[in-house]
């Protein structure tokens, strides 16, 4: 089974940049979207529900933010839009499809980089979302979340760690966050288990500042947090960089 995620940053300009001819190519599962920035009049028959696969979408009540989606090969026998939270929900970041025992999730978890006021969002909806992370542990069900999270984990994760430790995405509690979902609630960083040594070959995000792409000065934001039973089926782990479809990279993990 093959799972892409990737944050679009506008799913009708990632159109634009030939997204969907390299979709076809990569004959992948099941794809994950981050911030499509849409509303379901916004979207063509072709995006809603590209040629094999459906198309399932949680949009952000504001136009033109935020906003996640799923393309599926095979019909999921349940979908969930929404944390049942509404602030949160409202941003349009969290759907889960589930296939048999299996559940594929995209998320989309909020920055806090442009202000005080976000980074405290950030912190509330991190909080709230924990208990669900761990009854998604404890359900039994296997279960893969998708998505950009905008935390960088280690300082293996970034190019400039020592000029990021007070800035958001790379904060203390933030890191420690990541690291309790993994030690202590049991999930599994897919990507890091199977490329646990690597640096600059890691990162999924660049600014548009300051020719961060071609300097490759880097951040590691977008993983693929699975169960551990479902995580160990992961065999190939890359990301994608030959084309742009955003300033994000896709995150291709393939699971037997």
């Amino acid at each position: 089974m093959k799972i892409i995620s990737l944050n679009l940053n506008g799913i009708r300009s990632a159109a634009n940049k030939g997204l969907y001819p390299w979709l076809k190519a990569q004959d992948a599962d099941i794809i994950c979207m981050q911030e499509i920035k849409a509303q379901a009049m916004d979207l063509t028959v072709e995006i809603h529900n590209p040629p094999g696969y459906f198309g399932y979408f949680h949009y952000a009540v504001k136009k033109g933010y935020s906003g996640v989606g799923i393309y599926s090969k095979v019909k999921p026998n349940i979908v969930i839009e929404g944390l049942g939270l509404v602030d949160i929900d409202d941003e349009g970041r969290y759907l889960e499809c589930q296939f048999g025992n299996l559940s594929v999730i995209s998320l989309y978890l909020p920055s806090g980089s442009s202000g005080e006021e976000r980074q405290a969002f950030k912190f509330s909806v991190m909080a709230r979302f924990l208990p669900h992370l761990q009854a998604l542990v404890a359900s039994g069900r296997d279960v893969v979340i998708c998505g950009d999270w905008n935390i960088a984990h280690q300082e293996s994760d970034l190019k400039n760690y020592k000029g990021n430790k007070k800035n958001s995405g790379f904060l203390p509690e933030e890191r420690a966050w990541l690291t309790g979902l993994f030690n202590q609630v049991g999930w599994v960083d897919v990507y890091r288990t199977l490329h646990p040594d690597t640096t600059d070959a890691c990162y999924t995000w660049w600014s548009n500042r300051g020719q961060a792409w071609e300097k490759n000065v880097g951040w590691r934001i977008d993983y693929q947090i699975a169960t551990p039973g479902f995580a160990a089926t992961a065999v190939s782990a890359s990301i994608y960089k030959a084309e742009r479809f955003s300033d994000h990279a896709p995150l291709i993990i393939e699971y037997i």
